[in-house]
């Protein structure tokens, strides 16, 4: 019969790490896929409507936003508390609504342009005029598809 030796200490086996890079770039990739970047950081306030109705977008990326409503407090000192005109992430004058529209026009591929939609999205406390206002400028740009979401008075 065999003799054992024990002429060494019995050691913790070595982890197998080969698969590490292979989990790693999985978790990246799940990642990268899940996560939404915010593309419009909001300078004005804005509480979220109740719907009434539902539409659902085919295609988010050909609606354009307009947000209306008072600057946040951080830009209440250098812009007043008047309601203001959110176009990306500047304010705006009703005047540049319509270049607004141009421009992201300009920006869609030529077979998405009868599908651009503008949503309107204005606080429950902006007085009508800015947003009448704002509706014509974008009948003038020829905004067909408008999309208008306010949040009912209490």
């Amino acid at each position: 019969m065999g003799k054992f030796n024990k002429t060494g200490k019995r050691g913790m086996p070595e982890l197998n790490t080969s698969s590490l890079p292979d989990l790693i770039f999985t978790m990246l990739f799940f990642f990268m896929i899940v996560t939404t970047m915010r593309e419009v950081t909001l300078k004005v306030q804005f509480k979220v409507p109740q719907a009434t109705e539902l539409e659902k977008l085919e295609k988010k990326s050909l609606v354009s936003f307009i947000y209306i409503g008072k600057p946040m407090p951080e830009f209440q000192k250098k812009m007043g508390t008047t309601d203001r005109i959110q176009l990306n992430d500047k304010f705006a004058e009703t005047s540049e609504v319509q270049d607004y529209i141009y421009q992201e026009r300009e920006n869609m591929k030529e077979e998405d342009k009868p599908f651009m939609t503008v949503s309107l999205k204005v606080d429950a406390k902006t007085k009508m005029g800015i947003v009448t206002e704002v509706k014509q400028a974008l009948r003038q740009a020829y905004a067909l598809k408008i999309n208008y979401s306010a949040t009912q008075r209490q």
